[in-house]
């Protein structure tokens, strides 16, 4: 006959073997999870502020030119652009981050951002930060509801 004591003797510390072992796995799984959902806004973040940068420069038309037909950008429009992006915590344009363009027959005004944000766990394994970049283009148009030519 055996006694039940002799059996829960084998299988002592096999629990403690499986926590030691898989403790770290869990807490990196979890910090890709909680970490890739703040790297994920980072990049959502830097993708509407170079947009809204971009139309804040899209907006700066010399008025000159406007009211004789044309449609120009003025001269400050990657100043106002790039003050706009100074605005927000984090975000930082790239150096030479604003420039200006023709997009069918129409100036556009492109501004590249960057969004740099700490991590939360996955700092426990050298991963610091995340740093995400994002370009937004804008070209003003007149009209009230379809747009259009100026």
């Amino acid at each position: 006959m055996r006694r039940k004591g002799r059996f829960r003797r084998r299988d002592r510390g096999s629990l403690s073997l499986f926590v030691v072992l898989f403790t770290p796995v869990v807490l990196m799984l979890a910090g890709l999870v909680v970490d890739g959902g703040i790297a994920l806004n980072a990049r959502e973040r830097a993708a509407d502020v170079a947009q809204q940068a971009a139309r804040a420069g899209a907006n700066d038309l010399d008025v000159v030119s406007l009211r004789s037909g044309q449609v120009t950008l003025a001269p400050t429009a990657c100043a106002t652009a790039l003050s706009f992006v100074s605005k927000y915590d984090g975000v930082h344009a790239v150096p030479d981050g604003c420039s200006t363009s023709v997009a069918d027959g129409l100036p556009a005004v492109n501004v590249t951002v960057t969004v740099t944000v700490p991590t939360q766990l996955l700092d426990a394994i050298g991963i610091g930060t995340f740093t995400e970049k994002a370009t937004g283009s804008a070209s003003p148009v007149c009209g009230i509801t379809a747009g259009g030519q100026c």
